[in-house]
């Protein structure tokens, strides 16, 4: 097992790559882990629309969710909360902060495109009929509750959920095989989807997929919540721009700042 201040060394390396990979790599391997994440949360949705009591409701989506993140550390591919971690990389002067941000931008733009895309092809294959339409109203629902949050409420809920998520990743560099690394970054994911903080790359698919249901009128009238506020505006700005902004606090500088300063800014 790595010990945290060989993960923090480890990671500076990885960190380099990841900043040095080309522009198509990113876009494509963002791709994928968007679209990884989203068959999470239509996993987590199907299996909870059906059950009546909220919290066995949300402990049934939390226990599949973390699924999307094993799917993104083992099988290869670019997730921008987890890639927050690259901080340690920039605070060590190994890359430059524009670098950084390079690898930021061209990850989210593929995340974004792979969770939308799921998002339409759930919606375009009736998927969402399943149990008498239970999952659309299900998955309307989900996306009103998220459009329907205030500013600050997003970005506090962000800063939260990418604490967990970037812990989760963490937690799988210590181990040095594919059991351990599965249950490692399981718990903190649980934890996140559990308590209903706000993920970023999540999102990018939840609400998508809520506004393409409300446009079928079958979809629409199994949805129990008032969808007045379930907007494309509200998703973009009320949602997804607090919620990243959190994501950012939460992974780069709640956890990548404070394991670099413990681990290696002391050892120079």
């Amino acid at each position: 097992m790595n010990t945290p201040n060989e993960i923090a060394a480890n990671y500076v390396g990885i960190g380099k790559k990841k900043a040095g990979s080309k522009a198509s790599s990113l876009i494509l391997l963002g791709i994928l882990a968007g679209m990884f994440i989203a068959f999470a949360a239509v996993g987590a949705n199907t299996a909870s629309s059906v059950i009546e009591n909220p919290g066995v409701s949300k402990l049934v989506g939390a226990l599949l969710f973390p699924a999307g993140l094993a799917m993104v550390l083992l099988a290869g591919s670019e997730l921008f909360t987890g890639n927050n971690l690259i901080i340690i990389t920039v605070l060590e002067k190994e890359i430059p902060f524009t670098k950084m941000l390079r690898n930021w931008g061209l990850v989210y733009i593929g995340n974004f495109i792979g969770a939308v895309l799921i998002a339409w092809l759930v919606n375009g294959s009736h998927q969402l009929s399943l149990f008498s339409n239970a999952l659309a109203g299900t998955t309307i629902n989900t996306a009103t509750a998220k459009a329907s949050l205030t500013f600050g409420d997003a970005f506090l809920r962000g800063v939260m959920c990418n604490f967990l998520v970037c812990i989760a990743v963490w937690m799988s560099f210590a181990s040095k095989d594919v059991a351990g690394k599965v249950l490692g970054m399981y718990f903190p994911v649980m934890l996140f989807v559990l308590c209903g903080f706000e993920h970023s790359v999540a999102n990018m698919y939840y609400v998508p997929a809520g506004l393409f249901a409300l446009a079928n009128p079958n979809y629409a009238a199994a949805a129990t919540a008032n969808t007045s506020l379930l907007t494309w505006g509200n998703f973009f700005i009320n949602n997804l721009l607090p919620v990243t902004l959190g994501n950012i606090v939460g992974g780069a500088g709640l956890v990548g700042g404070i394991y670099w300063f413990v681990y290696l800014r002391k050892s120079k």
